[in-house]
């Protein structure tokens, strides 16, 4: 206890001492994209952090890491969200493929990609869906080839989150059609900047297109980035969805995310402001609405003490396991229901999309709202998890 509250003074100091101001507050957080210009303060940060090896604390020095325990890296976290630090770097990297190569890539492979990844080199996007392959991602088609130290691969993936701003994509393919869906697949990596790739972004109703298109049409992954074993990646592509949903659900230690610019208003009566809900004597003057404010943060309260005992308790875990489709389920459904009320508490002022009618903040409030459509969505949909909980946490028949 004393080397951890020791370890917490010297994280304190250094932390108040090197945090540019301008990454501080809500803004920009450093995504690794070698195509994306980032502000001097962000840049310098991320570069300050990736020195110390706290853009991802808990992975090994070797791989870019600090080797911090899970103490020490709450720690870390909590001193940064004092100072309303922004974190350093966020991408699919650190939290998806990162852990995934830490337990399946070969050495080669983790010293390779692990360190530009560590050191914001490289930001990755997800080649898993297909137009005939969502919910039912085994029914995937995109083939790759073997062509001596190549893979050449042909076929379609969709909703490639950041796409258009990756350097890299961990791709499922299938290597082997002659055998059960769930079998013959790989899990390759693959680099974006080559004439084989072909991205389109997608609009979707919130105005903004963080979704993509992506086109292979005989691209190209080395043999020596194949994850696991030929025919075998299956299990791999399970793993990393798992290490997804741990980071959606809130699971282990974690930086907070940065905050939307232009999106302040909160459920707190003091935070949404006299000027949407009726307020008597510090209450909403509507009991009904009171009502679902109040049931809804009774359960935020009793999901993130159920995220606190689920994450002490899986502390000892190799890797996070099926129950993070229950933290998926719940905590997406809960964010969903947060826009929800928001939007409501706002009344027509929760209704803008544009226009001098409007301030930055509703304006922002109302897309927040048509976003949070996808959460349900995106890292597997509410049906997809309710599935996993029944058949791997409950054992339930099929």
């Amino acid at each position: 206890m004393a080397d951890l509250q020791a370890f917490r003074e010297e994280t304190k100091s250094w932390l108040a001492e090197n945090c540019p101001k301008g990454a501080r507050g809500p803004g920009e957080v450093h995504t690794g994209s070698t195509k994306v210009t980032v502000s001097a303060d962000t840049q310098a940060w991320m570069e300050m952090m990736a020195e110390k090896g706290w853009t991802v604390p808990m992975w090994e020095k070797e791989y870019g890491g600090a080797g911090l325990s899970i103490a020490q890296t709450q720690v870390l976290f909590e001193e940064m969200s004092a100072i309303d630090a922004r974190p350093p770097l966020v991408n699919m990297g650190t939290r998806m493929l990162g852990p995934t190569l830490l337990e399946f890539g070969t050495e080669d492979q983790k010293k390779r990609h692990l360190n530009l990844i560590a050191r914001g080199g490289a930001a990755w996007c997800q080649g898993y869906s297909e137009p005939g392959a969502g919910s039912d991602l085994a029914g995937l088609n995109t083939r790759a080839v073997a062509s001596g130290d190549e893979f050449i691969i042909n076929g379609q993936k969709i909703w490639t989150s950041g796409a258009q701003n990756a350097d890299w994509m961990f791709c499922l393919v299938r290597t082997d059609p002659d055998v059960p869906k769930h079998q013959g697949i790989s899990f390759v990596l693959l680099p974006m900047d080559q004439p084989g790739v072909t991205v389109r972004p997608i609009s979707l109703i919130s105005g903004s297109s963080p979704f993509c298109e992506t086109f292979l049409d005989n691209a190209v992954a080395e043999r020596r980035d194949l994850v696991g074993q030929l025919n075998e990646g299956w299990s791999i592509g399970k793993r990393l969805l798992q290490h997804e949903r741990s980071g959606q659900g809130g699971l282990g230690p974690s930086a907070a995310r940065s905050r939307p610019v232009g999106v302040s208003v909160d459920l707190g009566v003091a935070e949404v402001g006299l000027s949407y809900v009726g307020v008597t004597d510090g209450k909403i003057s509507d009991p009904a609405l009171r009502d679902e404010v109040v049931q809804w943060k009774m359960q935020d309260a009793a999901f993130k003490a159920t995220q606190r005992r689920a994450g002490a308790e899986s502390q000892n875990a190799k890797a996070p396991g099926e129950a993070t489709s229950i933290f998926k389920l719940v905590g997406s459904t809960l964010a969903q229901d947060k826009q929800e009320l928001i939007v409501k508490l706002m009344g027509n002022s929760g209704t803008g999309w544009e226009g001098a009618a409007f301030s930055k903040d509703e304006i922002g409030a109302t897309r927040s709202w048509l976003a949070s459509k996808a959460v349900t969505i995106y890292g597997g949909t509410n049906e997809v998890q309710a599935n996993i909980i029944a058949k791997r946490v409950l054992g339930l028949p099929d």
